[in-house]
């Protein structure tokens, strides 16, 4: 697949051979236990029971892979797929470092938890400066990180680990595979959660973990089915049923974005514009060359709570909500949930709206928002 478009690898990833009377993407399977044969047992048939083993899932995972360029297992969440991997590489004496500035559960889960079982942690901004590699076991970043949009260069960054006998692991929920691929810039592991922007529906919870080493997606592949963290075959199905439609979503997202931060860059009401797209933006630089498409996630600041709700309240296509990458544009005022940014702090993303009716709604939504309007 790697020699067709985003499309059509979007398309056709993980599906079946075409076979007459059969669906293009095959039906959830639904099952806890399979029939098993009575004198082979498991050793008889791909499936034996539903936690470790399900047709729909492997056909998700498949897919994935061929999309990140790497072996994938799919978990429950994004967040069952992270801690998952932290949990799998990590043991009691390990240093990990992990973005300052990435999603709040982790470094919660990490202050919370790893520190508890003896694991040290060390948090570095996204950017850097990053310290000595040596003696560290893992190297965790997010990039373009959530919410403030910050890149790291990746294969500069796989070298110095490599170098040091570290592992480096990519977080590419906010980018997706078609907007990066760090496995081919020298990534180990690749963590994202599909909730997001990958599957775009609002409609499922997925995380999954991706990679080139087989020892490292054995071990994670234990975790997950020790531990039970696995989608159920729906969530699967719909999920795989969505990668089909993320060229033609992202692109629309992107172009959004672009547009949206156009606006939000001429209005002196606002301030603190993110977007890695823009070539004024700290993260242009390096974005521009290791990202092959700009997310659809842009963040700015309002000055203070009150005005983001009115800002909110005031358009007709901008909704609350948490999370990122669906269809509709929503806003989220991370402080709400405990996240370290500002009171007035937005994190915006941009849905699939038409874009002319996107940056007329914010528009006038902003001149709403003005006290002295």
């Amino acid at each position: 697949m790697s020699e067709w478009g985003d499309g059509t690898r979007s398309v056709h990833a993980g599906l079946p051979e075409p076979a007459p009377g059969q669906p293009f993407l095959p039906g959830p399977v639904f099952a806890a236990p399979y029939h098993l044969d009575p004198w082979q047992g498991p050793a008889g048939a791909p499936n034996g029971y539903g936690r470790p083993d399900n047709p729909t899932r492997r056909l998700l995972e498949a897919a994935v892979g061929e999309l990140e360029g790497g072996d994938c297992r799919v978990f429950a969440s994004g967040q069952a797929a992270i801690t998952g991997l932290l949990l799998t590489v990590l043991r009691p004496g390990d240093t990990v470092l992990l973005p300052a500035d990435g999603y709040f559960p982790v470094r919660a889960f990490a202050t919370d938890m790893l520190e508890a079982i003896g694991v040290r942690v060390l948090f570095v901004p996204t950017a850097g400066p990053y310290p000595s590699l040596d003696g560290v076991r893992l190297v965790l970043v997010e990039t373009p990180a959530n919410p403030g949009l910050d890149v790291v260069d990746v294969a500069a960054l796989a070298g110095r680990a490599r170098a040091a006998g570290a592992l480096l692991a990519v977080d590419n929920t906010t980018a997706t595979p078609l907007g990066q691929r760090p496995l081919e810039l020298g990534a180990d592991l690749v963590v994202a959660s599909g909730t997001k922007a990958l599957t775009g529906h609002s409609d499922l919870l997925l995380g999954y973990v991706a990679s080139r080493s087989a020892e490292l997606v054995e071990a994670v592949t234990m975790w997950r089915n020790t531990t039970g963290a696995i989608p159920g075959a729906f969530d699967a199905w719909l999920a795989h049923r969505s990668l089909a439609t993320m060229d033609l979503r992202l692109g629309r997202q992107s172009a959004n974005a672009e547009a949206v931060a156009a606006l939000l860059a001429s209005r002196p009401d606002v301030t603190g514009l993110r977007w890695p797209g823009r070539p004024e933006d700290p993260a242009y630089p390096v974005a521009s060359k290791q990202m092959r498409r700009m997310p659809g996630v842009l963040s700015f600041d309002l000055g203070d709570a009150d005005r983001v709700a009115r800002f909110i309240d005031a358009a007709r296509l901008v909704v609350a909500a948490t999370s990122f990458g669906g269809l509709h544009t929503t806003a989220d005022r991370r402080a709400q949930w405990g996240d370290d940014t500002s009171a007035g702090f937005v994190r915006l993303s941009c849905g699939v709206e038409d874009t002319a009716d996107l940056v007329a709604d914010i528009a006038a939504a902003l001149d709403a928002a003005d006290p002295t309007s």
